[in-house]
């Protein structure tokens, strides 16, 4: 299955992220920290240049924290700064601010050194949809100004928002790009809750989640699900599954879509504990 997603406003956030980098200090690349690199858009790089950025690893409390630190250690090896935070609790949001103010320090110190007056920095936040930006303003700005949703495709347009935190933000919608070119990327995004559910084959995505269990966290599937050896023959894992979920249809037998529904879901709600699914280039 190839998973591919690019609704037409897309197109038009990307035009519009484009044509409103001159009026920004910096960028916010915000990333699922569950997956800091397949949740990246490949077209940032083009459209962003050289514009000074913020990798912020949001879902924090979702992801490994040992990788975690491990893919913050990578962004830095490579000249970016990056933080994680948890914009769902708040929590890490400091990080934000003051990671900016190191960025943007020799930029600000000549803008007084040439007499004028300061003023707050001016953030563009960027990132694919359902990573959290919405929820990340709100946090910041302490108010209920970007409208917020458990869904890709809330945002639509762009909107700036004023903080107290010497901080002025400027909101964009989520943008995936036309390809991906590694197919696994769509299933990592499409675990993850990127893509519109409604589009999915969703048993193909739970299939690519448990194989991605059993390879990188086969101690936690077997204990979640009672296996003690993950049978190679998935209808068996399926039925497995079913069987001990309660998973059945009315005559009794397993149903499939529902066994679908509870995999991909306890993955999402983190039953399996905090799992990352990239890993670093160099350990990979």
């Amino acid at each position: 299955m190839t998973i591919q997603w690019f609704p037409g406003h897309m197109a038009k956030a990307r035009r519009q992220v484009t044509e409103k980098l001159k009026l920004v200090d910096i960028i916010f690349e915000l990333v699922d920290a569950r997956l800091p690199l397949s949740s990246r858009n490949p077209m940032i790089d083009e459209i962003l240049n050289q514009k000074p950025r913020l990798v912020i690893l949001n879902k924090e409390d979702m992801a490994d924290p040992v990788m975690t630190k491990e893919w913050i250690a990578y962004f830095k090896q490579h000249g970016v700064e990056a933080v994680s935070v948890n914009s769902q609790a708040g929590s890490g949001l400091d990080k934000i601010v003051k990671a900016a103010e190191k960025i943007l320090k020799e930029k600000f110190d000549r803008m007084r050194a040439r007499g004028i007056k300061p003023r707050a920095m001016r953030a563009m936040i960027v990132g694919i949809p359902n990573v959290g930006k919405s929820t990340l303003i709100n946090r910041i700005a302490k108010k209920n100004i970007a409208k917020t949703g458990n869904m890709p495709g809330v945002t639509k347009a762009q909107q700036w928002i004023k903080t107290a935190q010497h901080l002025e933000l400027l909101d964009t919608p989520g943008i995936l790009w036309p390809k991906f070119e590694d197919p696994e990327t769509g299933f990592k995004l499409a675990l993850t809750g990127a893509i519109k559910d409604s589009i999915l084959n969703l048993q193909d995505v739970a299939i690519w989640g448990l194989r991605f269990l059993e390879d990188r966290y086969p101690s936690r599937l077997k204990e979640k699900y009672g296996f003690n050896e993950l049978p190679e023959n998935i209808a068996l894992v399926f039925q497995q599954i079913g069987e001990r979920r309660g998973c059945l249809s009315a005559g009794g037998e397993v149903d499939y879509d529902k066994v679908t529904d509870v995999v991909i879901r306890d993955i999402r709600t983190t039953q399996f504990g905090r799992l990352t699914f990239d890993v670093p280039p160099e350990k990979a």
